[in-house]
């Protein structure tokens, strides 16, 4: 009896070691470009986070980890990129080499690529740290300072992918990007589809209003397990004094909307992501509770995917 429960919980072990070797993501930050608090806002919204540090926010990232080969990548470079090398350290504790073994750009908007100028020698003096990312936005790092820099002395080595075309980084995990309709001012914006053998998740951070892209988000969500998807406004009027179609997004109501209809199984794939300051999703409890109980998922900093 002693040797078949201890060949029990042998194999129970192996099966729980095996479920920690999947590869996973890992939500560095959940923020818009600006981060939370915001820059010198002094509204309700952000008050709250000046005066309690617990609730600050860095801007939108995450971290695609893969425990067998003990590799991982950053997707967006951001403003925030130290504190948030520093939080996977802690998060995983040290498993990992602190810098990730390649990173991926979306757009070339200050919020998601910023953080590449840390690679460079005033800070860390990398060596040819890959970075992925669409033709425009690879052509914009190598012909503007002080990105070019960069470049030239081989801090980064950009890797320009092919819209709809998969790269494979382990035998397992694969990372295709796509082109979405945004402010397009110095890049095309990218979204990301990654595929870790056992998930495939979707991430569009930053997108024009729903029905600007050819493509169907519904079905596109349908097609896989995660979905983390923009959620920079939760509805019209949230920047008082200031035209919002100028910073289009699609509003969480919005998409809220788009998916009533659908399954409890497809609300629960999406988890909203890339919140403004002004989003009461990141600093009102009763309105996050209020959206997951229509079914859907809100990010959390720190939170395992």
């Amino acid at each position: 009896m002693k040797k078949y429960i201890y060949c029990l919980l042998l194999l129970l072990s192996h099966v729980v070691y095996a479920q920690n070797e999947e590869p996973f993501i890992q939500v560095l930050g959940i923020s818009q470009d600006g981060g939370y608090p915001h820059m010198g806002c002094q509204r309700k919204c952000c008050a709250m986070a000046w005066a309690n540090d617990s609730m600050k926010r860095t801007v939108v990232c995450l971290a695609l980890v893969d425990p067998m080969s003990k590799k991982w990548w950053l997707f967006e470079a951001t403003p925030d990129i130290k504190e948030q090398l520093h939080y996977f350290e802690t998060l995983t504790h040290g498993q990992y080499r602190f810098l990730p073994d390649g990173i991926f750009v979306t757009h070339a908007h200050i919020g998601h690529y910023t953080g590449l100028m840390e690679l460079g020698r005033e800070v860390m003096s990398a060596k040819d740290v890959p970075v992925y990312c669409l033709p425009k936005m690879a052509t914009f790092l190598e012909s503007n300072g002080p990105w070019s820099q960069l470049v030239k002395l081989n801090n980064i080595m950009l890797h320009p992918m092919h819209a709809d075309s998969a790269i494979y980084l382990t035998d397992k995990i694969s990372v295709a990007a796509f082109t979405v309709p945004h402010r397009d001012e110095y890049s095309e914006t990218a979204g990301f589809k990654i595929g870790t053998g056992g998930k495939k998740y979707l991430f569009i951070p930053d997108i024009n209003k729903w029905d600007k892209w050819d493509r169907n988000i519904v079905d596109e969500v349908k097609a896989i397990d995660v979905a983390l998807v923009d959620a920079t406004f939760y509805e019209e009027g949230e920047l008082p004094g200031r035209n919002i179609s100028e910073v289009p997004h699609p509003f969480v109501s919005e998409t809220m909307k788009l998916f009533e209809h659908e399954d409890a199984a497809t609300k629960a794939k999406i988890h909203f992501i890339h919140f403004n300051h002004t989003n009461p999703l990141l600093w009102d409890a009763g309105k996050r509770d209020e959206v997951r109980k229509t079914g859907f998922n809100i990010a959390v900093q720190g939170g395992k995917l």
